[in-house]
């Protein structure tokens, strides 16, 4: 299954690395090996430093070749800031139609935090061309797949929350195009070699599970 879209020209991996807690002088470096790993889906919470400067930075070097954007978007003026900065990607934490709206207004990528069937499809009502399933590894596969039994069978569904290269599989087995990847994809701080180490593992195991 594959994730497409119109703000981006291209096939997207559907893998989102969480680059939480980045900073600016090192967030080149991260994405750089991330993106010859073969990720070309980029998140910068807006919780993290500076974050205007990194996502600016790394959107202007990269933008063309890969997704870039912002992750823990709470509001309408976060989505408006992002468009400035050129960030194409929203990934929110909650289901916020008013966010997911903006977004769309502006052609936007969102993947929009929820966990129940209702905020599924608020989400989905407002636009949002993908859902994240936060936090998975408290709700488990399981949950997963009875969730995506209700849910339109095109929308894109991301595991996001404890996924690592061991369990990917499992929630990839049960229904989920791929995942959005946090702490042990990346911790603030960690060295570059790290982050290309974990890139790669990830990477191994997404084409694993599709075998």
């Amino acid at each position: 299954m594959s994730w497409k879209t119109e703000v981006f020209d291209g096939e997207l991996l559907p893998l989102i690395a969480i680059l939480r807690g980045i900073t600016p002088a090192e967030v080149e470096q991260h994405v750089e090996v991330l993106i010859e790993a073969g990720f070309n889906a980029i998140e910068i919470p807006l919780n993290s430093p500076d974050w205007q400067t990194s996502i600016k930075a790394v959107s202007a070097k990269y933008g063309a070749g890969a997704l870039i954007g912002g992750g823990t978007v709470l509001t309408p003026q976060n989505v408006d800031q992002l468009a400035e900065l050129g960030g194409k990607l929203v990934v929110t934490p909650n289901t916020s139609a008013p966010v997911i709206r903006r977004a769309v207004e502006l052609g936007m990528l969102v993947c929009a935090g929820c966990a129940t069937a209702s905020e599924a499809f608020t989400a989905l009502e407002a636009g949002a061309q993908g859902l994240k399933i936060f936090p998975s590894s408290a709700f488990g596969p399981d949950y997963i797949k009875a969730l995506k039994a209700v849910l339109p069978p095109e929308i894109p569904v991301f595991a996001v929350g404890g996924v690592t290269p061991e369990n990917l599989h499992l929630f990839m087995a049960a229904g989920c195009v791929g995942a959005g990847l946090g702490s042990d994809l990346y911790r603030a701080g960690q060295p570059v070699s790290r982050t290309q180490q974990q890139a790669r593992a990830f990477i191994d195991a997404y084409r694993g599970a599709l075998q």
